[in-house]
């Protein structure tokens, strides 16, 4: 059994590590855009920060889409059903560069009174519109390039995502620094700056992977989509997924309007202590998600549902040892992490330490539900993950948040304890659903509707 599990671990982190790398990198990227804006002015972090929950949806949209494409990329794979595949990517993309043009016009056009629905005042508005209209802009592009990488990991091409976002990601970086500080006789345009360097990414991470579907690197080739089976398969899991994702982000809107009430220094606490947590944790459950979501698939695609379970209880308990030793370690250097973003706001100081804490004490629960979540999403169900997620977001961390800090005077307090509840439900539905819903048969009806031929590997 031990040498089992060990082989397990093995076959995870040779898929995993590109992807973790890859994610420590795009979450560098953030980071530094924080660190960068925080060198502005509380408003600036604050202005980035609800701009940013606009610029979330893309990334949601993307995430979903791609959950639907390594779904099936994965299975296809497994089986060997090649042509299958290839429509099924091919339809996700092309959702994908639809579903982006109204999100790209609403951010050009709207972005004032987007920013303006959190009560901030007119030049937090201001601020968070520029922001967002440059970085929304590209959001067609964004969608490409989540659905591409996701396609690719699908077929257990973990490296190929790793080196083009590498490249993007690091001209991000580069871009933030140099023009939001105005480096190297550069002009220091700010929040413009950081954000034309997001955008920037966002093209050429999108033009890169799609060029490697042209190449003989990848096994994945584009073709017309033509099969409506197909489309409609990667609807019906895209829809939960985005609306889990979605779920998550309007709930914030009120969280958000919360924390500000509280005070401006303690919204900016907030996007300071979760970005540390996500700089040092989430990378790692990224790539747990991605390869227990490629090794599922495969394993049904080859008609071992047992397999299958046995992946995604193993990877849990590797996430939980890994990701909950480094959840430990934030909650001791909290002061520290903190400090080495908030050099411009030091009155969010002690909040941002006590956001940070309340993340590393609950990081076990996030990772279990982050790994369970991809499991069932290699499977084809989306739905449990979703459910965990919609009554997480708005019972926990919106619902206790405004009982425990509004309506009984907790203040901060009160969102520390939303936060935490928010993570061990979600934990404890995708562990429920997970063990008890019979998503190995979701998957093979699934397989034999778009006429993959399960175990014909």
């Amino acid at each position: 059994m031990q040498g089992r599990l060990f082989r397990t671990w093995r076959r995870v982190l040779a898929l995993a590590w590109p992807v973790m790398t890859e994610q420590t990198l795009r979450t560098l990227m953030r980071t530094v855009d924080v660190l960068v804006t925080a060198t502005f002015s509380p408003v600036a972090v604050v202005a980035v920060g609800l701009a940013d929950l606009y610029g979330r949806i893309p990334l949601r949209v993307g995430i979903g889409l791609g959950a639907a494409a390594i779904a099936l990329s994965s299975q296809d794979t497994g089986a060997g059903a090649d042509a299958n595949r290839d429509s099924a990517v091919s339809a996700a993309l092309a959702m994908g560069v639809l579903a982006g043009v109204p999100v790209a016009l609403a951010g050009v056009f709207f972005g004032v009174p987007l920013i303006g629905v959190f009560g901030a005042d007119a030049d937090t508005a201001a601020l968070g519109a520029t922001y967002l209209g440059i970085v929304l802009a590209t959001a067609p592009a964004r969608h490409v390039s989540i659905i591409s990488a996701r396609a690719l990991q699908g077929t257990g091409d973990t490296r190929t995502p790793m080196y083009v976002n590498f490249v993007a990601n690091g001209l991000n970086i580069t871009g933030s620094l140099t023009l939001g500080l105005g480096l190297f006789g550069l002009p220091r345009l700010q929040v413009v700056g950081v954000a034309a360097a997001t955008a920037t990414a966002n093209l050429v991470s999108a033009a890169l992977l799609v060029a490697t579907t042209y190449t003989s690197r990848t096994p994945i080739r584009l073709v017309r989509p033509r099969d409506l089976r197909v489309a409609r398969q990667l609807v019906s899991l895209a829809v939960p997924k985005i609306a889990e994702g979605l779920s998550s982000t309007v709930a914030e809107f009120p969280f958000n309007a919360v924390l500000l009430g509280f005070g401006t220094p303690v919204n900016a606490g907030f996007q300071i202590g979760r970005r540390v947590y996500q700089q040092v944790t989430g990378p790692l459950s990224r790539g747990y998600r991605t390869a227990v979501s490629v090794l599922v698939g495969h394993a049904l695609g080859d008609a071992d549902p047992g397999e299958a379970r046995y992946l995604g209880w193993s990877v849990t308990l590797l996430g939980v040892l890994t990701v909950g030793g480094v959840g430990v370690l934030t909650v001791h250097y909290a002061d520290s992490l903190v400090a080495l973003l908030a050099a411009g706001s030091p009155e969010a100081l002690p909040y941002a330490a006590d956001f940070a804490r309340v993340y590393g004490i609950t990081a076990g629960f996030v990772v279990a539900f982050t790994v369970l979540s991809g499991a069932l999403n290699g499977a084809s169900e989306t739905r449990i993950p979703f459910a965990a997620r919609l009554t997480g977001v708005f019972g926990g961390m919106l619902g206790v948040t405004y009982l425990l800090g509004v309506r009984a005077g907790w203040g901060p307090l009160g969102a520390y304890a939303g936060i935490a509840v928010q993570y061990v439900w979600m934990a404890a539905v995708a562990a429920f659903g997970f063990h008890f819903s019979d998503w190995a048969a979701r998957a093979a009806d699934m397989m034999a509707a778009r006429g993959t031929p399960a175990g014909d590997d």
